[in-house]
């Protein structure tokens, strides 16, 4: 995964934060299961807060809204123009029409949403996707890249004792 370290370094801010870690995507279309991917690697060995909210995320924006979490992580895989697999943390006001996600709610609409309820610092890691065809399995760029960082939201947020 390219980056590690610049991902790592802005990850360890959260640290020891109210963070709820939202997945979006498709599991049956190559690439664009990352996000949901990360999050059932991640149930039971991460003290943050999980949702994966598949290709709807619209239909969990109360509840995340109920949980006020001080950082939302959203994992998503996004077109950002990059070698397949690269991963950036993007703000908010980063995003644009370059951006571009395989969902139905841009995911600018879908933080605006929150935002507009709750004080809360919102992340959007992208990861480019190399495939997103129906009924395939992850792409190898992309399945290291879903590994790595799952690694290291482990090492961020460490289960609690």
């Amino acid at each position: 995964m390219k980056t590690d370290r610049h991902i790592i370094d802005q990850l360890n801010g959260l640290r020891g934060s109210k963070t709820l870690i939202v997945g979006i995507g498709s599991t049956l279309k190559a690439d664009d299961g990352a996000g949901p991917i990360i999050c059932e690697e991640l149930k039971g060995k991460i003290s943050a807060e999980i949702i994966d909210a598949g290709t709807v995320p619209e239909n969990y924006i109360q509840p995340i809204i109920k949980k006020a979490p001080d950082n939302l992580l959203i994992i998503d895989a996004i077109d950002f123009g990059a070698t397949p697999g690269s991963v950036k943390i993007f703000q908010p006001e980063d995003l644009n029409s370059l951006v571009i996600s395989t969902h139905t709610l841009s995911p600018r609409i879908f933080i605006d949403m929150i935002k507009q309820s709750i004080d809360v610092d919102v992340f959007l890691i992208g990861i480019q996707p190399a495939d997103l065809t129906l009924g395939e399995p992850l792409s190898t760029k992309v399945a290291e890249s879903v590994r790595s960082l799952t690694q290291m939201l482990v090492q961020v947020f460490p289960p609690n004792p």
